[in-house]
């Protein structure tokens, strides 16, 4: 299982419709809203890198209101 921390950048005024779109895609584990450069962090969970690039990219990327992202995959050290 491959998790991943994804930070995401919202457009002012679509906040909400973007954030509740986000909760209902398979493989998101959870969302929480913060202050700063991001808008919300998103955990994810996908079977390999691969299936975890094509959830970020044509799945929460394609979601109007989401500007930007940032992938932090999480490592075992």
């Amino acid at each position: 299982m491959t998790r991943a921390h994804v930070l995401v950048r919202l457009t002012p005024g679509l906040e909400a419709n973007a954030v509740g779109q986000i909760r209902t895609i398979p493989g998101v584990a959870d969302i929480i809203m913060v202050f700063g450069r991001w808008d919300a962090i998103v955990t994810v969970e996908a079977k390999s890198l691969p299936a975890l690039s094509r959830l970020v990219i044509s799945q929460i990327r394609g979601i109007q209101g989401v500007q930007a992202t940032e992938t932090l995959v999480t490592a075992d050290v």
